[in-house]
């Protein structure tokens, strides 16, 4: 192996998925996995987490029978959950006996149905920062008519810096000091049918923020210095609150980090277990770090329907965007064939995406357009369902199966 992730990284063969898609006679738009880079990213994420378990995030994915493969494999274990709903269902639909809510929850519904399975409830961790979510839980169901509710507290993992007047890192928890962790564990262990089990931290602007983006040498220095020094900081200040946790509450895990920070988060000996998911799928968002690359697994085609003139073709669909802050890098990206771009002034649209390019030139009505998404679980947000690519002894790719996304399955859960 070499020491650079781009060269080592296997690419896709974009000319037989197309083919393979189109024998298999699947329409657009056609959402795709390819299972050979799937297991490469299986793989180079656990070699990455150096033996620290890897809990599965699942708003990443929102394919659950994929889901259900990457937990049996060796180093998984657990899924880092989205939405209450959805942890009820993993929990019970496919067994998955660790379940943790990435993000507090406020949906009473949901809560009593959950509340209502006393082993759902056995198998989901909440998670909390705020006394008002312990009152919220409480009101939906008093403590004498509902089991035990498993609770973990959000750290908050941000660097703040400057006395505290700059942020570095994502707007999530208030609970940053261990002063104020380990008030909020007394509360919850003080309060009856609330059990403290353990402990959540994500250092976005770490495992969400690239290092190496094209052209960009002096953010890209910036960015790995700050990463270094807030890497030291969460590891020195999340080893003490855990360490004053534990005097508190028989705490069963310590959960942190993310796809861009695997490395570094398994070197902090306070955490049980990291949270992955975008580096199974391998948005283009992670292209963008300069010590690992996945694999493009998934990618997604559509039709082109019309030809505006010759140096122009108008696919059917193409505005999947991505979550954050609005701009090029959240967009949807052409990759075959090579030579397409957004034209400026309408990008990618809702219900048609015009394209131009060198490559526009050679398409005609009815031809695909591939294209890569950028981060996280937006595509299986808009298809139903994912074919499953493989290739056989010579090479040649086939569609060896279908399988539903979250949606496919009929579950909208945000």
């Amino acid at each position: 192996m070499t020491d650079n992730p781009a060269v080592d990284t296997p690419r896709p063969d974009w000319a037989a998925i197309d083919d393979a898609v189109r024998r298999a006679r699947l329409d657009s738009p056609v959402l795709t996995l390819d299972l050979d880079l799937l297991e490469h990213n299986i793989a180079d994420l656990r070699r990455r987490a150096s033996g620290v378990p890897i809990r599965v995030a699942s708003k990443s994915l929102r394919v659950r029978s994929i889901i259900d493969d990457v937990l049996s494999r060796d180093g998984y274990a657990g899924v880092l959950a989205f939405d209450v709903a959805e942890a009820h269902w993993l929990a019970t639909e496919s067994g998955v006996s660790d379940v943790l809510l990435g993000y507090p929850t406020a949906k009473k519904e949901a809560l009593a149905t959950l509340f209502a399975d006393e082993l759902a409830c056995r198998r989901v961790t909440l998670l909390v920062d705020d006394v008002a979510q312990l009152d919220l839980v409480d009101a939906v169901l008093p403590p004498a008519k509902r089991p035990v509710v498993r609770v973990a507290i959000d750290l908050d993992a941000s660097l703040r810096a400057v006395g505290g007047r700059v942020h570095l890192g994502v707007r999530r928890s208030p609970i940053h000091s261990v002063d104020q962790a380990t008030a909020l564990a007394r509360t919850i262990v003080g309060r009856d049918g609330f059990a403290l089990v353990g402990v959540m931290s994500y250092e976005a602007q770490v495992a969400g923020l690239g290092n190496d983006v094209d052209g960009k040498f002096a953010m890209n220095t910036a960015v790995s210095a700050i990463q270094a020094v807030s890497m030291t900081e969460i590891r020195h200040r999340r080893g003490k609150v855990i360490s004053a946790l534990r005097e508190i509450a028989n705490l069963e895990f310590v959960n942190a980090g993310g796809t861009g920070s695997l490395e570094e988060t398994a070197k902090d000996k306070s955490v049980t277990d990291i949270a992955a998911g975008s580096g199974l799928f391998g948005g283009h968002l992670f292209d963008n770090y300069r010590h690992f690359r996945p694999a493009p697994a998934m990618a997604f085609g559509l039709d082109v329907l019309r030809r505006p003139d010759d140096e122009i073709v108008t696919c059917a669909g193409g505005g999947w965007i991505a979550s954050g802050p609005p701009a090029q890098d959240r967009l949807p990206k052409p990759v075959w064939p090579e030579g397409l771009e957004y034209i400026s002034t309408e990008s990618a649209g809702e219900v048609q995406t015009p394209l131009t390019g060198a490559a526009a030139r050679g398409l005609s009505v009815g031809d695909r357009v591939w294209f890569r998404h950028t981060k996280s679980g937006e595509v299986a947000e808009r298809a139903a369902r994912v074919a499953l690519i493989k290739r056989d002894s010579s090479g040649v790719a086939d569609v060896v199966d279908v399988v539903p996304t979250y949606r496919g399955e009929g579950k909208c859960f945000l």
